[in-house]
């Protein structure tokens, strides 16, 4: 691909002296799991969060499911969740025993509908899962307005920086759970996540179920698993923390250009920002007809457009034991059918995006006004 989708070269470019500095001396003291660079990656990114705590786990699906379990979530108990989003939204919430309820996606923004969630409120949930999508955060503070005493756990997977109302996503409810997935806005070199919170309590539980379900070696009085941020991955989260800011701020110039260049195109829907956010670019998604024939004339020509998420959240095989049928989530599947995310990462250039819109404007056959 002359223009690739995701294109991490250029940050790896950015700080390689840096992590193989670190990584030597993670070496050269061998402490792989646990190991000091850990604990300061969590405080600095809490703070970076706007929050008290980050617990390093394994994954974002880890983070997913610790955040369920460590608020005492599970058999017979609800999560409302969006069925725009990715699997890891549902499958956090199933692995932790408790039943997932899809609601649909606002046909503008493609957040959570805050009012399909109140027609699904019952007195059988107990929390309800924001996604904050492709880099923006999903109205909390109306959620909160309508839920009573029902958690809210942020999927800020795709969110790192991103601002609602002046509060970084991560922070704006009970606990959030992030990914380190490589190509997040920062990501690890290989799998790690982590889960936010304010709760003094709440952190040390999750802290503990992921280290075997305690802290003190060989004394397990409940039941744990093995999910903890690696040391070496930690070295690398910490390189690109530093950075983040400075990298979000590109991320945005780029979607700036995008915008600015496709505004006046009547083939092409731009995304929509949600009044009271600052958005950090994690996807450039917009919608266009045929997508599926304009996304492989795309990528004949080099150009690495791709689609998150071509099949809806209720149409998965993994969760038709909840009997949904097409139909059942349209603002949804609409999104599915025409969504096309166009290439944007830190380092990409103004003439890379000029050529992604010249490709995308001969696939549509569209002369841009």
């Amino acid at each position: 691909m002359r223009v690739p989708l995701v294109d991490l070269g250029w940050q790896h470019a950015q700080i390689a002296d840096e992590v193989m500095a670190g990584l030597e001396d993670v070496m050269g003291a061998t402490a792989f799991i646990q190991g000091p660079q850990v604990a300061r990656f969590e405080q600095d990114f809490a703070e970076f969060c706007d929050v008290a705590h980050c617990v390093g786990v394994s994954s974002g699906t880890d983070a997913l499911e610790m955040a369920v379990r460590g608020l005492g979530i599970g058999a017979g108990d609800v999560v409302i969740v969006p069925a725009n989003s990715f699997i890891a939204s549902t499958l956090g919430v199933i692995r932790a025993g408790a039943q997932v309820r899809l609601v649909d996606c606002d046909p503008d923004n493609y957040l959570i509908d805050v009012d399909a969630v109140g027609r699904a409120l019952t007195p059988d949930v107990r929390a309800v899962m924001p996604v904050h999508l492709f880099g923006q955060a999903a109205p909390v503070e109306q959620l909160s307005a309508i839920i009573g005493d029902v958690f809210i756990i942020e999927d800020a997977a795709q969110s790192q920086g991103a601002l609602r109302h002046g509060r970084t996503a991560g922070s704006l409810g009970t606990v959030a759970a992030t990914s380190f997935y490589p190509g997040k806005n920062i990501g690890a070199y290989g799998d790690a996540g982590a889960v936010l919170t304010d709760d003094d309590g709440l952190a040390r539980h999750i802290r503990n179920l992921g280290n075997w379900g305690s802290p003190q070696k060989y004394h397990h009085p409940v039941v744990g698993f093995n999910s903890r941020l690696d040391t070496m991955q930690a070295v690398v989260l910490s390189a690109k923390l530093a950075r983040l800011a400075e990298w979000n701020k590109l991320r945005q110039q780029a979607a700036d250009r995008y915008t600015e260049m496709l505004r006046d195109d009547e083939n092409v829907v731009l995304p929509k920002v949600l009044a009271g956010n600052e958005h950090v670019w994690h996807l450039y998604v917009i919608r266009v007809p045929e997508r599926d024939r304009v996304m492989t004339a795309m990528n004949v020509e080099g150009v690495g457009a791709g689609v998150h998420y071509p099949i809806p959240m209720h149409l998965q095989g993994a969760l038709s034991f909840m009997g949904h049928r097409e139909g059942d989530f349209p603002a949804t599947e609409a999104a599915a059918r025409e969504m096309l995310s166009l290439p944007i990462y830190p380092g990409i250039t103004a003439d890379q995006q000029e050529e992604v819109v010249e490709v995308l404007r001969r696939a549509l056959g569209s002369n841009g006004g």
